[in-house]
């Protein structure tokens, strides 16, 4: 008889386990099992042509190794993480090998003459794995693109995409299969949509943008109410099931955004052209349409696919200045959804949302993407009016789709959820917060969401802010795709999906499906779901990871510029090994290291006051205050920087400190694409979204 392990997989007598490798850079392998406590040990003549981050199938021995730690064998390889590399060509003479750039252990690849593509000998460039079958000693590869030295960035922001596991460029056959596809809007397809052709419609997008995923149309209605559309770009009707263009999508799972491009997650083709909500141009859509009053009531929704003709294009900062100016194109429709978009959101806090507040931090780029400023905004009534009308439509779908049961179980679903605090995050975080005279009620998640917008409210323009801001967003969990639903703490939402941007989110995709289905009365249960919640999950934390590298980059290479230069920064975090430090005017974080304050003091760290303090000196530096520091190095490669505290700046934390601190939170910052990194408020925000 059978018995399932720990993970929920069926296993033999030989207990067979599913997993993912890591392997450590003197070459040892350990796979991590979901539910398991303890990893397997994997000896590298054991990997079995399995490399670093594959989700593998081992086979785990009976016995204990020396240190008591389980020992298996790679049995398959379950799932590539990586196909696409980057390294040096060495040429042979009617052959090559290819030497990846890693510090994770790989093997060469045997490159055929062939499939060098114009690579010459010491070359750097992209190879992609093709096969490694039992009977071929060496992986077998092909050159996809060769990376030219004199390039530096282009070539580090290949570097990280790669190592993040994203494919740089889309296979022939992909883009074969997506030309196929017809841009003709069919007399058929229409009999089959709502057409919303004639009614006032339009997107609202960033200035650089090319993929309009999203338009709002409006009317009055006879009844005195309006009827508003919320119009998603139909990806389902393009992307099939089973088809390559489906798996790829799948794959990648989210588009990822560095400083100075977009690696989609669909061809140029569908996601700028077939399925770009562009103006004057008819469109299939699926679509959220809502009958509300003028106090913000929703009377009646329905939910379909529809065709729309967008009548105007408009980038974030020309609504902000009609809201302002209260005059332009479209006006009055315009501060109608802006004012109904305003009391959707202060009904969502007063249910329970908790009301952070975003800050986009983006690079000014030069025709070569060296970074040559840095602009700081904050997210206005445009982009408010936006977030409010998308995240109506999210939580209407998921709370229909919720109601669906087949023998009165729902039916699996990809759930965007968000967890309560953890408390051993949130208590010390609470104690720290005390110490400015902010007090929190924690009995029960209400009363902790309460005291959070009071303490977000009351703590605006004061010195505290940043850190309390940054801190508050840390003790959150990170939202997740899951067909197990407990609902959406930050949001205050019992039920929430991503609806709303198809072009660049798989699990949209499905969401499209599932409610097609739904409607239609003919539901396919997908028996893996929660696996493709998990790697969806597991891919847009990879894509978060790649923006913060591709923006750590971008800092440090604006920032040598400024060596030696000295500058205001605000304490943005604190471990035993020194503090970080974010200039005040460029928004890029650096650290003093403990070794560097040496000559100064012994300083150790205190983690209830988020602070290093000095043994002697009792010289503290904590989070959110304002010190001096100069730039002492910019290393590229480590995409770190190193500050050095300037001693002559204003000491410890005393009224001086605080109220140059405050002076400066209320400066205008300097005129980017964001630095998304945990230290950063913006990237914080949007994880739990």
């Amino acid at each position: 008889m059978q018995k399932k392990n720990k993970a929920g997989k069926k296993s033999s007598q030989t207990d067979i386990v599913q997993g993912k490798l890591d392997i450590s850079k003197n070459g040892m392998g350990y796979v991590i099992v979901e539910g398991n406590d303890k990893d397997i040990m994997v000896r590298p003549n054991d990997f079995n042509r399995a490399f670093h981050g594959d989700m593998v199938r081992v086979q785990v021995n009976k016995g204990l190794s020396k240190d008591k730690r389980q020992e298996g064998k790679i049995i398959e390889v379950a799932e590539r993480r990586q196909t696409e590399f980057i390294g040096n060509i060495q040429m042979s003479k009617n052959f090559a090998f290819f030497i990846p750039a890693s510090e994770k252990p790989i093997p060469d690849f045997y490159i055929a003459a062939d499939k060098l593509n114009g690579a010459g000998d010491n070359e750097r460039v992209v190879a992609k794995l093709l096969s490694w079958d039992k009977a071929e000693k060496k992986p077998l590869g092909e050159v996809v693109s060769i990376l030219k030295a004199e390039d530096e960035n282009d070539m580090a922001m290949k570097e990280i995409l790669i190592e993040a596991g994203f494919p740089l460029s889309f296979d022939n056959d992909v883009l074969a299969e997506v030309k196929k596809l017809q841009k003709h809007i069919s007399r058929e397809e229409i009999n089959k949509r709502k057409d919303y052709r004639d009614i006032l419609t339009f997107t609202i997008d960033p200035v650089d943008a090319k993929d309009f995923d999203d338009a709002l149309s409006i009317r009055n209605l006879d009844n005195g109410n309006y009827e508003i559309g919320i119009h998603i770009a139909d990806v389902s009707h393009f992307v099939k099931p089973g088809t390559l263009l489906d798996k790829i999508a799948y794959e990648r799972a989210t588009s990822v955004y560095l400083p100075d491009r977009v690696n989609p997650m669909l061809p140029e083709k569908i996601s700028n052209e077939l399925c770009s909500l562009r103006p004057h141009e008819d469109k299939y859509t699926f679509s959220a349409i809502f009958q509300i009053t003028n106090r913000a009531e929703v009377k009646h929704s329905w939910l379909g696919r529809t065709i729309i003709h967008s009548n105007h294009r408009f980038t974030y900062d020309e609504v902000q200045d009609i809201i302002e100016k209260k005059e332009g194109l479209h006006v009055k429709p315009l501060l109608l959804l802006n004012d109904l978009a305003k009391k959707f959101r202060a009904e969502r806090f007063k249910n329970g949302a908790i009301n952070f507040s975003s800050q986009e931090v983006k690079f000014q780029l030069d025709e070569k993407g060296k970074p040559i400023g840095i602009v700081v905004k904050e997210s206005k009534d445009a982009h408010k009016l936006i977030e409010e009308f998308m995240l109506l439509a999210n939580r209407t779908v998921a709370t229909y789709v919720s109601k669906i049961k087949v023998n009165k179980e729902p039916i699996p679903f990809p759930y965007r959820i968000h967890d309560t605090p953890d408390d051993e995050k949130l208590k010390p975080f609470a104690a720290f917060a005390k110490k400015f005279g902010y007090t929190f009620d924690l009995h029960d998640e209400a009363a902790v969401a309460s005291s959070f917008n009071k303490m977000l409210k009351d703590v605006q323009g004061k010195p505290e802010q940043h850190v309390l801001e940054q801190l508050g967003i840390r003790t959150m969990s990170k939202a997740i795709y899951t067909s197990s639903n407990i609902g959406h703490y930050g949001l205050g939402f019992e039920y929430y999906c991503h609806f709303t941007s198809p072009i660049r989110r798989y699990p949209d995709v499905m969401v499209h499906r599932i409610l097609q289905q739904c409607l239609e009365k003919d539901l396919k249960l997908d028996k893996k779901m929660d696996e493709r919640c998990k790697h969806c999950s597991d891919r847009e934390r990879k894509a978060m990871e790649a923006e913060r590298a591709g923006n750590k980059y971008k800092q440090v290479e604006f920032m040598k510029n400024y060596l030696g230069e000295e500058f205001d920064g605000i304490i943005s975090g604190v471990a035993s090994f020194g503090f970080f430090v974010e200039t005040v005017t460029h928004k890029c974080e650096g650290m003093v290291t403990v070794r560097d304050l040496s000559e100064y003091d012994d300083f150790r760290l205190d983690e209830a006051d988020y602070a290093l303090v000095g043994l002697n000196t009792k010289q503290k530096f904590r989070m959110g205050d304002m010190v001096r520091i100069k730039v002492v190095a910019a290393n590229l490669s480590k995409r770190q920087l190193d500050y050095e505290w300037v001693t002559t700046a204003v000491k410890g934390n005393n009224q001086k400190t605080r109220a140059r601190s405050k002076e400066i939170a209320k400066s205008k910052p300097v005129s980017g694409r964001a630095p998304k990194k945990e230290n950063n408020l913006y990237n914080c925000y949007t994880s739990i979204k």
